[in-house]
Formats: C-alpha cells, sequence, structure tokens
C-alpha cells in the first residue's frame, strides 16, 4: 500500500490535516466506473508544459492511464518521465506527481484492462498495449501505451466536509 511517509497541513484556518487515506480511498471508489476526467502535465524537449485529459484508472494502489504512442503525452513521457496527474474527485481536488513510465508486463496489463472493462471501456491486450473499439480520437490507432505513475508527491484541497488541504511526500 502506497502510504506517506511526511504529511503537512497546508490549511492556515486551522482544519486538521487531511489523511492520504481520503484521496487514496476516492480514487479506488471513484475509478474507473464515475465519468472523471484526469488532466496529465508533462515537459515538452523544450521546456514547455503541455497538458492533455486522459481516462486513469486507480488499481491495487496505484494510478494508471494509457496514451497513444505517437501523442505529445507519449513523446514528452519518453524523453522525461516527470508528471503530474490532476482529478477533481467528489469532494476533494488531487494534484499527484511523481513519473510515469509504460508498462510492458503482461500480468499487470491484463489486470489493468479489466478494471477497465469493468468500468465500461472495453480494453483489451494487444501487443504490449490496449485496444478496444474505441479510444480518443487523438489518441491514434492501437495498441495504445498504459503508463503506471511512480508517486512522488500528492495535494488534495478539500471542497466539501471535513475541509482542509494537505500535502503528502512519499519516500522515492
Amino acid at each position: 500500500m502506497t502510504e506517506p511517509t511526511e504529511t503537512q497541513n497546508l490549511d492556515p484556518s486551522g482544519s486538521a490535516a487531511l489523511p492520504w487515506s481520503r484521496a487514496r480511498d476516492l480514487l479506488a471508489t471513484q475509478t474507473p466506473k464515475e465519468d472523471l476526467t484526469f488532466f496529465v502535465g508533462t515537459v515538452r524537449p523544450d521546456g514547455r508544459p503541455h497538458a492533455a485529459g486522459v481516462g486513469a484508472i486507480w488499481v491495487d494502489d496505484t494510478l494508471y492511464f494509457v496514451s497513444g504512442p505517437g501523442t505529445r503525452r507519449a513523446r514528452n513521457l519518453a524523453a522525461n518521465p516527470a508528471c503530474s496527474v490532476s482529478v477533481r474527485l467528489r469532494g476533494l481536488d488531487v494534484t499527484m506527481e511523481g513519473e510515469a513510465h509504460r508498462v510492458a508486463e503482461p500480468e499487470v496489463l491484463a489486470r489493468v484492462a479489466a478494471v477497465y472493462r469493468e468500468g465500461g471501456w472495453p480494453a483489451t491486450v494487444e501487443d504490449g498495449g490496449f485496444n478496444a473499439p474505441f479510444m480518443a480520437a487523438s489518441a491514434g490507432p492501437a495498441p495504445w501505451h498504459l503508463y503506471r505513475l511512480t508517486l512522488h508527491r500528492a495535494i488534495g484541497v478539500a471542497t466539501a466536509e471535513p475541509h482542509g488541504a494537505a500535502r503528502w511526500d512519499f519516500s522515492r
């Protein structure tokens, strides 16, 4: 289980620090069944930022997302795996920072594809990636690559009771 090595309370109003379990539990219960858009931020080779919406899911305490191999996001990650992933969950906005690397292990691909199917995206494993009858038009042709986020830091801001804000740091 991914647990923070340090939690910092970012709320100056006196609210208690938010526990990581709140974010983790929402990620686990809201993905992939709820209509959420995650935004992945990457860095272009010239240093300029790039952000794009993706379908992401939390499986076995890890965030995964899919990208077409020819997309700007995939090319950026191949050159520099540093990225951020942001999402608005029910009552909590979360931004996660870390490194994303392509997943090639057949057993992980199969497990994540099964969870995507539970959520309504009929992904199958093909040629080291995913295939499905539909995908974002901007993703290009299948197979689409799966990426695993190695979490370094996350920030949460509550938009519902109990309010608060926290930063969670994870050992590398």
